[in-house]
């Protein structure tokens, strides 16, 4: 960790104009009364002047929350506020039932376990993997700081994980009602999100980048979820239409996925990281179904080392450097 406290830092003061809402949830009638069933917290950046032409969305993955975007366990500040500082306006979102966004199960439905230590060694910080990704470089073992940190912020999904994505869709979507056309930013499981919601919002999104997405195409991970519409659990709309996703898998006979024709799509991968794999076919599946994806992995920019945290390694302020470009070449 840090050695002094975090307002003893020497960073560099920016003028930022900051607030908060909400995405309601659904109104659903309980035995307790009238609830909201699964409301979305956003919390918002600018600097002064936005030079940018479109605001970033930004899109937190698996049992994470909106903070994955805000500070690093070693306690640096996060991609949200480089993002800041390049000029974008930026919208940092709690999925449903994650972080600020409340969850209970009589309403939202019952919760999957609760992310242990194990599992985030198993995603962020191999114990076997130290040789090979030196991005993070701090203590793998329970009760290293940065660990402590790390896990701290890890909920849980759903036990319905394609329900929690048509959730994420739904509440993206109506997020890009007001703030208008924007880039949506996504980080792993975060991912389904990001698609459903250029499905339901033809037109409004502008590219994604797609951090580490959740794959490959019609993966079946037993006890956790099934990505039976190719990139999700959750039914995409496709021209023409599918009535059931098992005509897929047996070929997208020529189907375009509604409000990804087109679109400018950057999928980014760590050197260390095992969910690299999976990057290939999902750029190809997204070609095939019209979108323009590209795979940009980090070692090919020479920079190695990263797994699949890469949005807040050691190297964070680096590994954010090809999203910017990016972003500046295609999105205009």
């Amino acid at each position: 960790m840090l050695e002094r406290a975090p307002h003893e830092q020497a960073t560099e003061t920016i003028e930022v104009r900051h607030g908060h809402f909400w995405i309601p949830g659904e109104r659903v009638d309980t035995p307790f009364g009238t609830m909201q069933r699964g409301p979305m917290f956003v919390e918002w950046q600018a600097p002064r002047e936005v030079t940018r032409p479109f605001p970033l969305i930004l899109v937190h993955g698996g049992g994470g929350q909106g903070t994955d975007w805000l500070g690093t366990p070693d306690g640096r500040r996060g991609w949200a506020d480089r993002f800041v500082r390049e000029g974008f306006a930026t919208y940092v979102v709690d999925r449903p039932g994650h972080g600020r966004s409340p969850h209970h199960p009589d309403v939202l439905g019952a919760p999957g376990a609760q992310t242990p230590y194990q599992a985030a060694n198993f995603l962020f910080a191999g114990l076997d993997a130290a040789d090979t990704q030196t991005q993070w470089p701090w203590s793998r073992e329970i009760g290293g700081a940065e660990l402590d940190q790390l896990t701290a912020g890890l909920g849980f999904l759903l036990a319905d994980v394609a329900e929690s994505q048509r959730l994420d869709g739904d509440r993206l979507a109506a997020l890009l009602d007001i703030v208008g056309p924007a880039v949506l930013v996504t980080h792993s499981a975060g991912a389904p999100g990001g698609w459903l919601a250029a499905n339901r919002r033809p037109g409004q999104v502008k590219a994604i980048v797609a951090v580490e997405p959740m794959g490959p195409p019609f993966v079946d991970m037993p006890g956790f979820c099934r990505l039976d519409w190719g990139l999700t659990g959750a039914p995409v709309v496709f021209d023409p239409p599918v009535a059931d996703p098992a005509e897929l898998t047996a070929g997208l006979q020529g189907r375009e996925f509604v409000g990804l024709v087109g679109t400018p799509v950057m999928v980014l991968t760590g050197s260390a990281s095992g969910a690299a794999a999976f990057a290939p076919p999902v750029v190809d599946f997204l070609n095939e179904v019209g979108a323009k994806a590209e795979l940009v992995a980090l070692a090919d920019r020479g920079i190695t080392g990263n797994g699949h945290g890469l949005i807040f390694e050691a190297n964070s302020e680096q590994t954010i450097v090809p999203v910017i470009e990016w972003i500046s070449a295609n999105v205009s």
